[in-house]
Protein backbone atom coordinates (compact mmCIF):
# COMPACT_ATOMS: atom_id res chain seq x y z
CA UNK A 1 0.00 0.00 0.00
CA UNK A 2 1.22 3.50 -0.76
CA UNK A 3 2.32 5.15 2.21
CA UNK A 4 0.14 8.55 3.26
CA UNK A 5 1.43 11.74 2.63
CA UNK A 6 0.71 14.69 5.14
CA UNK A 7 -0.09 17.60 3.81
CA UNK A 8 -0.32 20.77 6.84
CA UNK A 9 -2.97 23.85 7.22
CA UNK A 10 -5.15 24.50 3.89
CA UNK A 11 -7.04 27.69 5.26
CA UNK A 12 -8.99 27.77 1.65
CA UNK A 13 -5.69 27.87 0.09
CA UNK A 14 -6.89 25.72 -3.21
CA UNK A 15 -4.39 26.46 -5.87
CA UNK A 16 -0.85 25.62 -3.61
CA UNK A 17 -3.43 22.56 -2.63
CA UNK A 18 -4.16 21.39 -6.44
CA UNK A 19 0.13 22.29 -7.53
CA UNK A 20 1.35 20.76 -4.49
CA UNK A 21 -0.90 17.18 -4.59
CA UNK A 22 -0.15 17.48 -8.38
CA UNK A 23 3.45 16.45 -7.47
CA UNK A 24 2.59 13.67 -5.61
CA UNK A 25 1.89 9.76 -6.46
CA UNK A 26 -1.25 9.67 -8.14
CA UNK A 27 -4.21 8.66 -5.42
CA UNK A 28 -2.03 7.99 -2.75
CA UNK A 29 -3.77 8.40 0.74
CA UNK A 30 -4.14 11.98 1.86
CA UNK A 31 -3.72 13.14 5.88
CA UNK A 32 -4.78 16.46 6.13
CA UNK A 33 -3.54 17.97 9.63
CA UNK A 34 -7.17 20.46 9.73
CA UNK A 35 -7.69 23.84 9.48
CA UNK A 36 -8.86 23.53 5.98
CA UNK A 37 -10.60 26.49 5.45
CA UNK A 38 -10.85 30.27 6.73
CA UNK A 39 -8.50 33.15 6.22
CA UNK A 40 -7.47 32.20 2.59
CA UNK A 41 -9.44 33.37 -0.63
CA UNK A 42 -11.48 30.03 -1.18
CA UNK A 43 -12.79 28.37 1.70
CA UNK A 44 -15.37 26.68 -0.21
CA UNK A 45 -13.90 25.59 -3.18
CA UNK A 46 -11.19 23.75 -0.89
CA UNK A 47 -13.83 21.71 1.23
CA UNK A 48 -15.91 20.80 -1.89
CA UNK A 49 -12.28 19.45 -3.04
CA UNK A 50 -11.78 17.53 -0.26
CA UNK A 51 -14.75 15.94 -0.17
CA UNK A 52 -15.17 15.24 -3.30
CA UNK A 53 -11.57 12.99 -2.98
CA UNK A 54 -13.90 10.81 -0.90
CA UNK A 55 -11.63 8.02 1.53
CA UNK A 56 -8.50 9.48 0.10
CA UNK A 57 -9.02 11.87 2.69
CA UNK A 58 -8.36 11.29 6.24
CA UNK A 59 -8.42 15.01 8.25
CA UNK A 60 -8.45 16.02 11.77
CA UNK A 61 -10.82 19.26 12.75
CA UNK A 62 -8.50 22.26 13.63
CA UNK A 63 -10.00 25.43 15.79
CA UNK A 64 -10.87 27.20 12.08
CA UNK A 65 -12.78 24.42 11.11
CA UNK A 66 -14.75 24.29 14.83
CA UNK A 67 -15.10 28.07 14.82
CA UNK A 68 -17.10 27.74 11.52
CA UNK A 69 -19.82 25.63 12.91
CA UNK A 70 -20.38 27.68 15.85
CA UNK A 71 -20.66 31.03 13.42
CA UNK A 72 -23.05 29.14 11.14
CA UNK A 73 -25.36 28.21 14.40
CA UNK A 74 -25.37 32.08 14.74
CA UNK A 75 -23.20 31.78 18.30
CA UNK A 76 -20.25 33.33 17.62
CA UNK A 77 -19.77 36.72 14.68
CA UNK A 78 -17.23 36.47 12.09
CA UNK A 79 -14.09 37.38 12.69
CA UNK A 80 -12.89 40.90 10.54
CA UNK A 81 -10.73 37.74 8.84
CA UNK A 82 -13.01 34.92 8.28
CA UNK A 83 -13.54 33.91 4.81
CA UNK A 84 -16.44 31.96 5.64
CA UNK A 85 -19.30 33.64 3.51
CA UNK A 86 -18.89 31.15 0.50
CA UNK A 87 -19.59 28.12 2.90
CA UNK A 88 -22.54 29.87 4.72
CA UNK A 89 -24.20 30.89 1.77
CA UNK A 90 -23.81 27.75 -0.55
CA UNK A 91 -27.11 25.83 -1.18
CA UNK A 92 -25.86 22.67 0.34
CA UNK A 93 -24.59 24.46 3.57
CA UNK A 94 -26.20 21.91 6.11
CA UNK A 95 -24.56 19.14 3.88
CA UNK A 96 -21.02 20.85 4.13
CA UNK A 97 -21.42 21.75 8.14
CA UNK A 98 -22.46 18.36 8.50
CA UNK A 99 -18.90 16.80 6.81
CA UNK A 100 -17.04 18.86 9.11
CA UNK A 101 -18.71 18.17 12.54
CA UNK A 102 -18.59 14.17 12.08
CA UNK A 103 -14.23 14.42 11.45
CA UNK A 104 -11.90 13.02 14.09
CA UNK A 105 -9.78 15.10 16.14
CA UNK A 106 -7.10 12.84 16.22
CA UNK A 107 -5.83 10.17 13.96
CA UNK A 108 -3.87 6.86 14.05
CA UNK A 109 -2.09 4.62 12.07
CA UNK A 110 1.00 3.50 10.02
CA UNK A 111 2.55 3.75 13.87
CA UNK A 112 1.86 7.69 13.56
CA UNK A 113 -0.71 10.04 15.60
CA UNK A 114 -1.86 13.01 13.90
CA UNK A 115 -3.55 15.78 15.25
CA UNK A 116 -4.02 19.53 14.68
CA UNK A 117 -2.75 21.25 17.50
CA UNK A 118 -0.78 18.95 20.02
CA UNK A 119 -1.46 16.38 22.40
CA UNK A 120 -1.49 16.72 26.57
CA UNK A 121 1.56 15.54 28.27
CA UNK A 122 -0.36 13.54 30.69
CA UNK A 123 -1.74 11.69 28.10
CA UNK A 124 -0.75 8.18 26.12
CA UNK A 125 -1.81 7.23 22.71
CA UNK A 126 -4.20 5.20 23.73
CA UNK A 127 -6.14 7.98 26.16
CA UNK A 128 -5.82 10.66 22.89
CA UNK A 129 -7.63 8.57 21.08
CA UNK A 130 -10.08 8.29 23.27
CA UNK A 131 -10.42 11.37 24.45
CA UNK A 132 -11.00 12.78 20.50
CA UNK A 133 -13.48 10.08 20.13
CA UNK A 134 -15.42 11.69 23.54
CA UNK A 135 -15.55 14.99 21.37
CA UNK A 136 -16.20 13.21 17.74
CA UNK A 137 -19.50 11.35 19.49
CA UNK A 138 -20.87 14.50 20.65
CA UNK A 139 -19.72 16.66 17.69
CA UNK A 140 -21.33 14.21 15.48
CA UNK A 141 -24.84 13.43 17.55
CA UNK A 142 -28.13 15.43 17.56
CA UNK A 143 -27.14 17.20 20.58
CA UNK A 144 -24.21 19.13 18.83
CA UNK A 145 -25.98 22.62 18.59
CA UNK A 146 -26.50 22.29 22.03
CA UNK A 147 -22.79 21.42 23.12
CA UNK A 148 -21.12 24.50 21.32
CA UNK A 149 -22.00 27.19 23.45
CA UNK A 150 -19.87 24.66 26.04
CA UNK A 151 -16.91 24.35 24.59
CA UNK A 152 -16.04 28.10 24.76
CA UNK A 153 -13.30 29.15 27.20
CA UNK A 154 -9.03 28.58 28.48
CA UNK A 155 -10.66 26.77 31.70
CA UNK A 156 -9.94 23.93 32.61
CA UNK A 157 -6.39 24.54 31.58
CA UNK A 158 -5.05 21.41 33.70
CA UNK A 159 -5.96 17.77 32.74
CA UNK A 160 -7.53 15.84 35.57
CA UNK A 161 -8.56 12.31 34.98
CA UNK A 162 -11.95 13.39 37.22
CA UNK A 163 -13.05 15.60 35.29
CA UNK A 164 -16.39 15.24 33.63
CA UNK A 165 -19.05 16.55 31.17
CA UNK A 166 -18.41 20.20 29.25
CA UNK A 167 -14.84 20.45 31.38
CA UNK A 168 -13.68 17.68 30.09
CA UNK A 169 -14.44 17.79 26.31
CA UNK A 170 -13.49 21.94 26.66
CA UNK A 171 -10.00 21.01 27.30
CA UNK A 172 -9.66 17.95 25.22
CA UNK A 173 -11.10 20.32 22.37
CA UNK A 174 -8.12 23.11 23.53
CA UNK A 175 -5.41 20.95 23.83
CA UNK A 176 -6.27 18.95 20.46
CA UNK A 177 -6.89 21.95 18.68
CA UNK A 178 -5.50 25.29 19.73
CA UNK A 179 -2.18 24.21 22.37
CA UNK A 180 1.49 25.37 21.69
CA UNK A 181 2.66 25.86 25.42
CA UNK A 182 2.51 24.32 28.47
CA UNK A 183 4.40 24.93 31.77
CA UNK A 184 6.53 21.56 33.58
CA UNK A 185 2.79 20.32 35.06
CA UNK A 186 0.90 19.96 31.81
CA UNK A 187 -0.80 23.72 32.62
CA UNK A 188 -1.64 25.54 29.29
CA UNK A 189 -1.42 28.73 28.32
CA UNK A 190 -3.04 30.45 25.14
CA UNK A 191 -2.13 34.00 24.69
CA UNK A 192 1.08 33.72 23.50
CA UNK A 193 0.81 32.68 19.49
CA UNK A 194 4.36 33.59 18.23
CA UNK A 195 7.39 30.77 17.94
CA UNK A 196 9.81 29.42 20.53
CA UNK A 197 11.26 32.51 20.68
CA UNK A 198 8.58 33.81 22.66
CA UNK A 199 8.06 31.19 24.97
CA UNK A 200 6.23 32.66 27.90
CA UNK A 201 7.98 32.43 31.78
CA UNK A 202 7.67 29.33 33.03
CA UNK A 203 6.03 27.37 29.84
CA UNK A 204 7.80 25.69 26.92
CA UNK A 205 6.39 24.21 23.56
CA UNK A 206 3.81 21.27 24.50
CA UNK A 207 6.21 18.62 22.57
CA UNK A 208 9.45 19.48 24.82
CA UNK A 209 7.34 18.41 28.35
CA UNK A 210 9.52 16.97 30.55
CA UNK A 211 7.92 12.86 30.74
CA UNK A 212 5.16 13.43 28.01
CA UNK A 213 3.78 10.05 27.40
CA UNK A 214 3.91 9.96 23.66
CA UNK A 215 7.68 10.73 23.41
CA UNK A 216 8.00 7.41 21.89
CA UNK A 217 5.35 7.76 18.80
CA UNK A 218 5.85 10.18 16.63
CA UNK A 219 3.00 12.61 15.97
CA UNK A 220 2.72 15.45 13.69
CA UNK A 221 0.77 18.21 13.63
CA UNK A 222 -0.15 21.94 11.57
CA UNK A 223 -1.83 24.79 13.88
CA UNK A 224 1.53 26.67 14.80
CA UNK A 225 2.56 28.70 12.04
CA UNK A 226 5.14 30.48 13.80
CA UNK A 227 7.70 27.40 14.15
CA UNK A 228 7.73 27.25 10.31
CA UNK A 229 8.89 23.04 9.53
CA UNK A 230 10.13 20.99 12.28
CA UNK A 231 11.32 17.26 11.23
CA UNK A 232 12.64 15.51 14.19
CA UNK A 233 12.50 11.61 15.28
CA UNK A 234 9.51 12.14 17.57
CA UNK A 235 7.53 14.72 15.48
CA UNK A 236 6.89 17.21 12.26
CA UNK A 237 5.68 19.87 12.43
CA UNK A 238 4.09 21.01 9.64
CA UNK A 239 2.11 24.19 9.26
CA UNK A 240 4.30 26.69 6.79
CA UNK A 241 1.98 29.04 6.87
CA UNK A 242 1.07 28.88 3.25
CA UNK A 243 -1.79 31.17 4.32
CA UNK A 244 0.76 33.81 4.98
CA UNK A 245 2.25 33.79 1.68
CA UNK A 246 4.92 30.93 2.35
CA UNK A 247 4.92 27.29 1.89
CA UNK A 248 2.51 24.31 1.69
CA UNK A 249 4.24 21.19 2.50
CA UNK A 250 3.70 17.72 2.27
CA UNK A 251 5.70 14.95 4.07
CA UNK A 252 5.62 10.93 2.98
CA UNK A 253 5.26 9.04 6.57
CA UNK A 254 7.23 6.22 5.51
CA UNK A 255 10.51 8.07 4.89
CA UNK A 256 10.07 11.93 5.59
CA UNK A 257 10.52 12.48 2.56
CA UNK A 258 9.42 16.60 2.46
CA UNK A 259 7.89 18.40 -1.08
CA UNK A 260 7.12 21.89 -0.67
CA UNK A 261 4.92 24.73 -3.12
CA UNK A 262 5.12 28.23 -2.52
CA UNK A 263 1.69 30.37 -1.87
CA UNK A 264 2.78 33.67 -2.71
CA UNK A 265 -1.24 34.71 -3.54
CA UNK A 266 -3.21 33.09 -1.17
CA UNK A 267 -4.31 36.40 0.56
CA UNK A 268 -4.43 36.17 4.66
CA UNK A 269 -3.41 39.83 6.17
CA UNK A 270 -1.85 40.09 9.36
CA UNK A 271 0.21 37.68 11.12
Amino acid sequence: MNSPWIIGDLQGCLEPLIHLVGKLPPEVPLWLTGDLINRGPRSLDTLRWVIDQGERITTVLGNHDIHLLSVAAGLRKPHQTDTYDDILAAPDRAQLLDWIRTRPLAHFDHGWLMVHAGVLPQWSVAQTLSLAAEVQQVLSGPDWLAFLPQMYGNEPAHWDDSLRGPERLRIVINALTRMRFVDTDGRMEFATKEGISATPSGFMPWFDAPKRRTADTPIVFGHWSALGLINRPDLVAIDTGCVWGRHLSAVRLADRNIIQVQCPDCGAQGV
